[in-house]
Formats: C-alpha cells, sequence, structure tokens
C-alpha cells in the first residue's frame, strides 16, 4: 500500500486527463459487469490490472451507476480486448468521480500486456432489481 502511495503521488502531476474520457465494461453477464475500457482521443482501450483493486473498481462502478464492487478482476477475466492498453498502474483514492480522475502512469504508457487487462463486477444488476422492488410496494 505505501509503495501505490508514492507511487500515486509522484505521478499526479504528470497526469492531464481531458473531459472526453469515458468509461465501459464489455464481456460480462451484463453493463455492470466486465472488462474495463476507456475511450481516449476517439478510441477505447483496455486497463492494466497492475495494482487494480476494489477501490479502483468502486470508481467505475460509481461512474457507471452500477452500485458497489463485488469483484476487482484481472488477468483478462473478460477477454483480452483489443486497442491499446490506455492505462496501467491505476491508483485511485476511492474519491474521484470518474476513472480519468485517479492517477495512473499516464495515457498509454505501459508495459502491460493484454493477458493482463482488468475486469470489474458491480452490484448494480441486484440494487436496481431491489429498488424496482420498492417502487412497487410505494
Amino acid at each position: 500500500y505505501a509503495n501505490k502511495l508514492l507511487f500515486w503521488m509522484r505521478l499526479i502531476a504528470i497526469n492531464r486527463f481531458d473531459n472526453s474520457v469515458n468509461v465501459r465494461l464489455v464481456g460480462g453477464h451484463s453493463r455492470c459487469a466486465g472488462r474495463v475500457e476507456v475511450l481516449h482521443r476517439g478510441q477505447w482501450g483496455t486497463v492494466c490490472d497492475d495494482w487494480w483493486d476494489l477501490v479502483d473498481a468502486a470508481v467505475v462502478c460509481r461512474e457507471l451507476d452500477c452500485g458497489e464492487p463485488v469483484d476487482a478482476l484481472g488477468d483478462a477475466h473478460f477477454g483480452s480486448g483489443t486497442g491499446p492498453i490506455w492505462m496501467s498502474y491505476v491508483m485511485c483514492t476511492g474519491s474521484e468521480s470518474t476513472l480519468k480522475n485517479c492517477g495512473s502512469s499516464g495515457w498509454g504508457k505501459t508495459h502491460c500486456l493484454h493477458s493482463k487487462v482488468s475486469g470489474v463486477i458491480c452490484s448494480g444488476e441486484l440494487f436496481q432489481i431491489t429498488t424496482s422492488l420498492s417502487n412497487i410496494f410505494l
């Protein structure tokens, strides 16, 4: 944890993110589970699983309005994807509203392989069903 924090502090000044970045989950059983992909400069790419954890996953789940993180997965659990690996060494504090606001090694700056991309499972589906049922009885 200390190494992650130190690395994040050094990189925070390097990262300059634009407002056009979006995130999506691909290859899962719902819109709230899958391989993490980000849109940067008009091209979708993946996120390396180096240091990927539940704090990072929580930011993705929140950004997609998918509830809480259930699991933060690596090793291309939802498939390897194609295109660039845009982010590596993602370091969220947990308070960010978007993945683009988390620290990282910088856009496209990685030695990661497609066999090491990250994935997320969020609680969103269950949360939405519970919310829908409670609305029926109100």
